[in-house]
């Protein structure tokens, strides 16, 4: 699985609240509502802006805050193809992974990634390549990149079981 996008650079302690403010907790749902106000406290252009498969990369304790899981789907929701930290607030971590968007730490890519370069991973590899040269990041279980692959834990936790997804379920009740 590789994955190519944009750089968005952020600093250090990146919060929940301005991932997804706490004022849309229990008012906005739609997933496209939802991906219109990604960012919104931190960077009003984010959501205008942003294209699929492009990479957030923060510094140390991104997405600290509340547990809120809207912050992790919202950027998903987005378009946001990975995300890359020195590291994460361990709940925004699991739900990053929970919904299939993954969550990668490299001190030494984030020191040296520029706003606004293109840039892939290779998670297979383990692998940020840029232009400014190429980094590592701990390689991932095959547990996780299955869950990455199926687009989630929901999903993933549906193929091993052999359920069909609830969305194809649900359109043949149609």
């Amino acid at each position: 699985m590789k994955i190519i996008g944009r750089v968005w650079k952020y600093g250090d302690d990146v919060n929940t609240d301005v991932i997804f403010p706490g004022k849309y907790t229990y008012t906005v749902t739609d997933p496209q509502e939802m991906a219109k106000i990604a960012l919104e406290d931190l960077d009003a252009d984010f959501a205008k802006k942003v294209h699929k498969g492009d990479i957030i990369v923060g510094g140390k304790n991104f997405g600290c805050g509340s547990s809120r899981e809207q912050a992790a789907s919202c950027l998903l929701y987005a378009g946001v193809g990975a995300i890359i930290a020195k590291s994460f607030a361990r709940i925004f971590f699991r739900n990053c992974i929970n919904f299939g968007l993954p969550a990668l730490t490299s001190a030494e890519a984030v020191a040296n990634l520029k706003h606004g370069e293109q840039i892939e991973i290779d998670m297979e590899k383990g692998k940020i390549k840029t232009e400014s040269g190429v980094y590592q990041f701990p390689p991932l279980p095959k547990e996780i990149v299955g869950i990455f692959d199926a687009g989630g834990l929901i999903p993933y936790t549906q193929r091993k079981l052999g359920i069909e997804p609830k969305e194809q379920l649900n359109n043949e009740d149609n």
